[in-house]
């Protein structure tokens, strides 16, 4: 019987020095891994799903023009417009968290989902906004939409990476987009800045600050649910 209890005890110590071998650095790495996969899968659908809505939107108020060869989807938009969208998204909402810890500038301005939420909100009525208010010139409108992609910055984020990387999404988005509309892929209805209109980057910039709130949103679970782990451990 003590030969029993000394055998049961020795495999009780030995159990942990296992666990603690192979077990939490593999599983940690896998958890990681898996996370940020499906961080990025929620934030490409929400892209796709927001595309899909609001380009909707643009091509029955005939701001953004298609060839007819190339809408396809029951949704009348071209298909790799969404698939464009879900992927800058996921891309966006990687990189603000991974910002915000690089800089070492974590983000705790209204971390909750009715925040996020709201700035969706908002960012949805930015864009419906720029297609059905109409205003006396393309000037005016593209201020009142810049005035309001700046507030949603302020009302939801007030960091500065979040600025920094609006900007810097907005600049790219519509150079990206010029050169699109260069060559041809489809066209905007009385363009006023180059080939695309002027109030294009501010679209841009309060979608970036959107995908940034719900990319930082489901990272902080994701630090939630790795801090509850490692205390159980």
């Amino acid at each position: 019987m003590l030969l029993g209890v000394h055998k049961a005890m020795a495999d009780a110590a030995a159990q942990p020095s296992i666990r603690r071998k192979c077990g939490p650095y593999i599983s940690s790495v896998t958890s990681r891994s898996l996370n940020l996969m499906l961080r990025g899968v929620v934030l490409f659908l929400i892209g796709v799903f927001l595309a899909l809505v609001l380009n909707l939107l643009q091509i029955q108020r005939n701001v953004t023009l298609f060839p007819p060869d190339v809408i396809t989807s029951i949704f009348s938009s071209a298909w790799w417009v969404p698939l464009c969208c879900g992927t800058a998204s996921a891309v966006i909402g990687l990189l603000y968290p991974c910002m915000d810890k690089h800089l070492g500038e974590p983000h705790k301005f209204k971390r909750e989902w009715s925040s996020v939420m709201r700035c969706v909100a908002v960012f949805v009525g930015i864009n419906h906004a720029s297609a059905k208010v109409d205003f006396a010139n393309n000037i005016q409108l593209s201020l009142t939409l810049a005035a309001l992609s700046i507030g949603l910055w302020w009302t939801f984020d007030r960091s500065r990476s979040g600025f920094g990387l609006g900007i810097g999404i907005a600049f790219l988005a519509t150079v990206v987009t010029q050169l699109l509309v260069y060559n041809g892929v489809y066209q905007y209805t009385s363009p006023d800045f180059l080939y695309v209109r002027s109030w294009l980057p501010c679209i841009f910039f309060a979608g970036g600050i959107t995908m940034g709130n719900i990319g930082r949103q489901l990272a902080m679970y994701e630090c939630k649910v790795t801090a509850e782990k490692s205390h159980e451990d």
